[in-house]
């Protein structure tokens, strides 16, 4: 099966195969920001299942709180975010679920850094949750 995922504009996109390997719901300030909502959600697929990059993506680095990297990808005309590369998951792009258009996309498992999450943000009992992520090299 393949899946395309588009920043708002058209202009941006990238193309892979199957199912995400994980997804997450990512509460940090960082994703809240890059979103403009109060968390990210990201599929991340192997690098061998992106068949396809559409588009010149403008790029922006941030190191996180646990000492990490994420490059993001997004779109210079219309700004979407819709994929990353982060340090943690080597050999994996993770993909904006927004960026899909499918709403059986497979859902996320666990939802992380739980402790910048808002309060009033609820996340189904069987997912897996961390309040952090551990520093670099812990």
């Amino acid at each position: 099966m393949e899946r395309e995922a588009k920043c708002l504009c058209g202009e941006l996109s990238i193309k892979v195969l199957g199912n995400p390997k994980l997804s997450l719901a990512c509460n940090c300030t960082n994703c809240q920001r890059r979103t403009g909502s109060v968390f990210g959600v990201g599929a991340y697929f192997e690098n061998s299942q992106v068949v396809e990059k559409k588009g010149t993506p403008k790029h922006f680095q941030v190191k996180t709180d646990s000492g990490n990297k994420i490059t993001s990808s997004f779109c210079a005309n219309c700004g979407s975010t819709v994929f990353w590369q982060a340090e943690i998951f080597q050999g994996f792009t993770a993909i904006a679920v927004g960026c899909f258009t499918e709403p059986d996309f497979p859902a996320p498992s666990a939802s992380v850094w739980n402790q910048s999450k808002y309060d009033w943000v609820e996340f189904p009992e069987h997912w897996h949750k961390m309040q952090k992520q551990e520093p670099k090299n812990a």
